[in-house]
């Protein structure tokens, strides 16, 4: 109990692993797509950075989306430059395992990102995903403009209402800005191509989300 208590709390910056200066290698291309998995993107593409648990499962669940050009997994939100998966493990860092998709928006948008996001893992569950139990494993939405923020507020605030009707709890979803979007390592990208039966915590509320239908700012 003393176990998962310290690694559900919160790391405050002070405290926080150092971490290092070099970053993580990561493959040139995507095991499945075949694009890059570092920027530049092609112009015009946009890129949305969530944490919805084990990033294993979510990395797939976007890679086999429409329009979507390329993903990656890593770390986010937290205070340690590159770390480590282990430091990630270790609460210490103050990190969520994250995903990376690059789309095409002229192929789809970044609301249907953000469909899938809510879709595809339970967002009420505060630091813990099913079994998965630790602040990297958080729900979370790490915008990067002001849209971006806007658009991830207007679909939990429809999300939350289907939720709570369903008999769910409250949505504690992290919505935050960016900052910094770490690789992680090799062997974790595009991890469930590499290793089909490989474990995957990922699972939804079965409540679908509404985002399109009035989700636009008017």
């Amino acid at each position: 109990m003393f176990f998962n208590k310290a690694k559900t709390n919160p790391v405050a910056a002070e405290d926080a692993l150092p971490g290092r200066d070099q970053a993580i290698s990561v493959p040139a291309r995507h095991e499945v797509l075949g694009n890059p998995l570092t920027p530049p993107w092609p112009e015009g593409f946009q890129q949305i950075v969530v944490g919805m648990g084990c990033f294993w499962g979510a990395e797939r669940v976007f890679w086999q989306a429409d329009g979507v050009w390329t993903t990656a997994v890593g770390y986010a939100g937290g205070h340690t430059p590159n770390p480590t998966y282990e430091e990630v493990c270790s609460a210490r860092t103050g990190h969520t395992e994250a995903v990376l998709a690059v789309f095409d928006p002229s192929q789809t948008s970044y609301e249907e990102m953000l469909r899938l996001f809510w879709e595809n893992h339970d967002p009420t569950q505060g630091m813990r995903q099913g079994n998965d139990v630790g602040t990297q494993y958080r729900s979370a939405i790490l915008y990067g403009s002001e849209a971006e923020r806007e658009a991830a507020e207007r679909s939990r605030d429809m999300f939350a209402e289907r939720l709570r009707a369903a008999g769910f709890g409250e949505i504690t979803t992290e919505i935050a800005p960016l900052g910094e979007f770490f690789y992680a390592e090799d062997y974790h990208q595009q991890y469930l191509a590499k290793v089909p039966n490989g474990y995957c915590g990922l699972g939804g509320t079965g409540v679908s989300c509404p985002i399109g239908l009035g989700a636009q700012a008017s």
